[in-house]
């Protein structure tokens, strides 16, 4: 490497060390000199053994190893370094008297990342040491702009894990949630929080209400939006707004309360109520395609109507549709996270397969048959974690 005699590379930083691994003293002495006239911290060791112990425990800007070394050799250095995470970005220069092409070679694929000859030039060392002082610092800046990114990786995935926590404690407890009436469900959660919620509330004496609803995009903002969503469902709110236990009325009203977003974000959702007297259910929905009834002979009819989403139109009304509910029917409520499950080839799981399995598993307790449905959906997937959420809500009625 030719260097102008007449440049002078600015000094590095004073705080800089420098390992310097040497078993010949006059050698290391010498070259230790010239480092300190650099404004360096030197640290010295008599053989490979032992620079390595110090570079573990001291993590030096910059290592320079002779070659040829009892104990252990520049190169089994370069290669120890290279297989130990903690100091794998460590900066190592080789020096050897014998600097020929195939050993430049040996070294750089042993993990040397620079060599010096030690017949070099006053101002070949400067610049050799300079230049690997510049790639530590480099690598000790993104280092640390990795560390603080997965610092702010591990507060975000804390804040995403408490509001999942949060959304979790918004759902129904499972059991008997009315005389006659059974309630089971499964929720998956994808990685990235969602926004989905269901949940059973009792309106009066004589009825329940139940919903599932679906707030679009992923992330902490949505799963807020969809638990202010939950809170509005609430018979204490509700029946502020609204005189009967009407779903249309209750979706009028909230399609009022939820326009898009400016960012164009909005909400689907299926409601239904069941008068346990006259054992109708009557049900609207926004956009949400994911309710069937599952009689006690099997057939399944899907519980749905085409509507926009919530938000979309202000002046919308919603259409009531009402069913006779007979002893044994489940209503299953769901997230189109379950049936647009992907397989590994990218095809989905389909209502098809997913009725498939519901008439497999009909004459099982319903708290079986829906964890059963979506272990089937999780088979197909090849994964335990949907792309999307993944919800089922069951009501089992005994009239």
């Amino acid at each position: 490497m030719n260097v102008d005699a007449n440049v002078k590379p600015a000094a590095p930083s004073a705080t800089a060390t420098v390992l310097l691994v040497d078993d010949e003293p006059v050698s290391r002495l010498s070259m230790a000199a010239r480092l300190k006239r650099m404004g360096l911290r030197v640290l010295e060791a008599g053989d490979g053994k032992e620079g390595l112990a110090i570079l573990r425990r001291e993590r030096p800007d910059l290592t320079i190893l002779d070659w040829v070394m009892p104990e252990m050799d520049g190169p089994t250095v370069c290669e120890q370094v290279r297989q130990d995470a903690d100091i794998l970005s460590s900066q190592l220069i080789l020096m050897t008297s014998h600097d020929q092409p195939e050993q430049i070679a040996e070294g750089l694929a042993r993990g040397a990342d620079d060599f010096l000859s030690k017949s070099a030039s006053k101002q070949e060392v400067i610049a050799r040491v300079q230049s690997g002082l510049r790639a530590a610092s480099l690598v000790r800046s993104i280092e640390s702009a990795r560390d603080e990114l997965r610092a702010k990786q591990g507060e975000l995935e804390g804040e995403l894990k408490s509001a999942a926590d949060y959304i979790q404690s918004l759902l129904p407890v499972e059991g008997e949630i009315a005389p006659q009436i059974d309630m089971a469900w499964t929720y998956r959660p994808s990685l990235a929080l969602g926004g989905d919620l269901f949940n059973v509330s009792s309106w009066d004496d004589h009825s329940i209400y139940f919903y599932i609803l679906d707030a679009s995009g992923h992330g902490v903002s949505p799963a807020l939006r969809a638990a202010s969503f939950a809170t509005f469902l609430r018979p204490e709110n509700l029946r502020h707004c609204i005189t009967q236990h009407d779903p249309a009325a209750m979706l009028t009203e909230a399609n009022s309360r939820y326009p898009l977003t400016k960012d164009g974000n909005y909400f689907t959702i299926w409601i239904g109520s069941f008068n346990r007297t006259t054992h109708q259910l009557s049900y609207a929905t926004a956009g949400h395609g994911g309710a069937l009834i599952q009689r006690r002979g099997g057939a399944i009819e899907w519980l749905t109507r085409a509507h926009l989403p919530l938000g979309f139109e202000p002046d919308s009304t919603y259409e009531l549709t009402t069913i006779q509910i007979a002893d044994g029917d489940r209503v299953v409520l769901m997230s189109d996270g379950v049936y647009e499950a992907p397989a590994p080839t990218g095809e989905i799981w389909g209502t098809a397969r997913l009725e498939d399995t519901l008439s497999a598993h009909r004459s099982v307790p319903l708290k079986e048959a829906l964890p059963a449905l979506m272990a089937e959906a999780e088979r197909w997937h090849g994964a335990p974690v949907f792309p999307d959420d993944a919800a089922l809500l069951g009501l089992e009625f005994r009239v």
